[in-house]
């Protein structure tokens, strides 16, 4: 990136309110004690606050802390990963299991060191979680895992509520943004979701700010509506470091509004589109009626039980 490119200064409606209380500050404990990671801390994401204490919801980040790739859009850490961890999925099925959460996203780090991705551990992760947490709904977000087919296989044998994968931007910004990932071959990912499970709602997402046009956010719609997928989410890129890509300007919120009205005129079931949205953003609020219903009836039950607060040992 040149070196003469100015830092463009944030606007008044990108500053959040940072709400510390008891729930949140558990959570982060209870995360720490399990030895767990989250896309939430390590993406930097600005509703933290609001998913773990008000929505109870939670992204959890799966086969370790290091990403083999190295995307200039993230703050995820680049490097050579750990060996897998099988005791990884108890642990976040326990985790939710304890912060009584309703929904849960599982993403992970790229495994291109792994011949499935991580598919298997990810697979187990969300059989886990049901085994513990019968009602609660899970969205799977993964890699490409190359394209694999199989590992995708493996992955949608654990029948997830939502699978979501991200095209993060739009196509010709793609190999600028995303290393080593390629805009079809997500793409072809999500199509092929639907092969496998006809019935699963599919989501993606695109980060604005970074150079693109209009028409090709536009363009963006059309490419994943033509592969099936079902919901979009669309947020401000945010430049996590100075080592990172800078941000080219900031969308006004009624930008954001008319992105999303164009998404639902377009024909998508559900679109999330505003400043402080990330992919996982209200993701509670997308599962499918099905699912939804199982949800409602084990957090019913749930509250029956707590009438007080979880206890965290704080």
């Amino acid at each position: 990136m040149a070196k003469q490119q100015e830092y463009i200064r944030k606007p008044e409606w990108l500053k959040t309110k940072i709400n510390t209380n008891k729930s949140y500050t558990g959570l982060k404990k209870l995360m720490r004690d399990k030895k767990l990671n989250t896309v939430c801390e390590e993406a930097r994401c600005p509703n933290i606050h609001e998913c773990w204490s008000e929505r109870k919801t939670a992204t959890f980040m799966i086969l370790g802390d290091t990403c083999t790739r190295g995307c200039r859009f993230c703050a995820v850490k680049t490097g050579l990963p750990n060996e897998l961890d099988w005791g990884e999925p108890e642990r976040v099925a326990e985790s939710v299991e304890i912060m009584g959460l309703k929904h849960v996203v599982v993403t992970a780090v790229a495994r291109d060191d792994l011949n499935d991705g991580g598919a298997a551990v990810f697979a187990e992760t969300v059989r886990a979680i049901r085994k513990l947490n019968p009602g609660c709904t899970v969205e799977i977000l993964p890699s490409d895992m190359k394209g694999d087919y199989e590992s995708l296989s493996t992955l949608m044998n654990s029948k997830p509520d939502i699978f979501n994968h991200n095209i993060e931007t739009v196509r010709r910004l793609t190999k600028r943004v995303r290393a080593r990932a390629m805009y079809d071959r997500s793409l072809q990912l999500l199509q092929r979701v639907k092969l496998i499970a006809p019935t699963t709602p599919t989501k993606s997402s695109i980060m604005v700010g970074l150079g693109e046009t209009k028409e090709e956010i536009i363009q963006a719609m059309d490419d994943l509506l033509a592969h099936g997928v079902d919901i979009m989410t669309i947020g401000q890129y945010l430049q996590p470091t100075k080592k990172h890509l800078l941000v080219e300007r900031y969308y006004h919120p009624d930008e954001f509004q008319e992105l999303k009205e164009i998404a639902l005129e377009k024909g998508f079931r559900h679109c999330e589109s505003g400043p402080m949205v990330r992919s996982s953003y209200h993701a509670d609020e997308q599962v499918s009626q099905a699912s939804a219903q199982r949800r409602i009836n084990y957090m019913q039950g749930y509250e029956k039980q707590e009438d007080k607060e979880v206890d965290f040992k704080l």
